[in-house]
Parts: C-alpha cells; sequence; structure tokens
C-alpha cells in the first residue's frame, strides 16, 4: 500500500491529474491501434486478400449463423475492399485517438471495430481480452471526453475539446 501511495505522490508531483491520464490512456489506445496497423503485412492483405480469407474461415466455422451469414452477404462479395476498409480504419481510429483529432467519432469507430471483432472472434479468448480491453478503454474516453487534454480537438476547439 505505501508503494501505491509513493506513486501516487509522484503522479501529483509532476503535476497531473484526471484530465493528463486520461489523455495518456486515449493516446495508449490510440498507439495499440496503430500497432494493430503496422504489424499487418499490408501485401497479404492487399494482393493476396490473406487477411479477409482468414477471417472468412473464421466466420465460416462460427457458432452463431448471423456471423456466417453477414459475413457471407456483406465481407466475401469484396474482399479487396473490405481489406482496404479493415487495415486503412485501424490506422485512421489509430492517428485520430492518439492525437486527438475528432477523437469522440475515431473512439466510436474503434468501438464498433472492436465489437465487429468480438463477436467473430468469440471463441478465441486472447481476442475476448484484447477487444475487452480497447472497447472498455474506448468507452471511459468517451465519457470522460478525453479529448479535453493534449489533442488537437482542444487546439482547435472541436467536438468538445
Amino acid at each position: 500500500m505505501t508503494r501505491v501511495l509513493s506513486e501516487v505522490s509522484v503522479a501529483r508531483s509532476i503535476g497531473w491529474g484526471t484530465p493528463q491520464w486520461l489523455a495518456i490512456l486515449r493516446i495508449g489506445l490510440g498507439l495499440w491501434w496503430l500497432q494493430s496497423f503496422n504489424h499487418k503485412d499490408k501485401k497479404a492483405w492487399f494482393q493476396r486478400g490473406s487477411g479477409i480469407a482468414w477471417a472468412k474461415s473464421v466466420a465460416d466455422k462460427h457458432k452463431w449463423g448471423v456471423v456466417k451469414t453477414g459475413f457471407a452477404k456483406v465481407v466475401e462479395p469484396r474482399p479487396k475492399m473490405m481489406a482496404y476498409v479493415v487495415v486503412f480504419s485501424e490506422l485512421a481510429i489509430g492517428l485520430g485517438i492518439t492525437f486527438g483529432f475528432l477523437t469522440p467519432v475515431a473512439l466510436a469507430g474503434g468501438l464498433l471495430l472492436n465489437i465487429l471483432y468480438f463477436f467473430l472472434m468469440i471463441h478465441d479468448w486472447a481476442e475476448q481480452g484484447q477487444n475487452s480491453m480497447m472497447a472498455l478503454i474506448s468507452i471511459v474516453c468517451i465519457l470522460a471526453e478525453a479529448n479535453q487534454t493534449w489533442s488537437i480537438d482542444h487546439l482547435l476547439h472541436i467536438l468538445g475539446g
């Protein structure tokens, strides 16, 4: 307990309060999205369609019919376009959240993508943990207006920043 209290006093001694810690949480989430974008093999996703092919294999054996049907109707007919949508959505979300530009929009988009990933990967506990944490951080950042500090929104006085 003493260690925790000393860490809190260190945080206070540098003059940071709730808005700064929320900004750090927001920036960390944005960097997480950027890493998700960065680790993808873009050549494989765009030229060979590996990402969408992998997602199809998951959807085909999914235990919920709505996931199979939804994937077959929305994603499967347009694999190349959907590969670009997924990859560049992660980039846009990551940039928006990290730099705090149109932050509520980026956070809502990230939350939506996490929910979609969550339902697609319902059987994979590792993915569930990651998507649950990212979704929870998104909700906290939206409700606490984490774009109030260290953000382009705040500098430009847009979207409540």
